[in-house]
């Protein structure tokens, strides 16, 4: 049993000196890059007033303003009650 622990202990030391080794060899500052938490900015569809991610979304701009929209059909019917206007 006394066998066992001290091979344990003796493992666990060897992967701490490792660790610490590797943690060395990267240099002061140098860190893992975390991933970007927010995947994408959110619009809102103008016409049916659904969220969107901006990357999927359609874009209009209208009158130097943008717009963004879910699907051609929300498009067609914001482009065509500005027109009525």
């Amino acid at each position: 049993m006394f066998r066992l622990i001290s091979y344990v202990l003796l493992a666990y030391f060897v992967y701490s000196v490792w660790r610490l080794v590797r943690i060395l060899k990267r240099g002061p500052g140098a860190r893992r890059p975390r991933p970007d938490p927010r995947p994408g900015v959110m619009v809102q569809d103008e016409t049916c007033h659904l969220y969107l991610p901006k990357s999927d979304a359609l874009r209009e701009v209208v009158g130097g303003k943008e717009f963004f929209f879910c699907s051609k059909e929300c498009r067609k019917a914001f482009l065509e009650s500005r027109k009525r206007d």
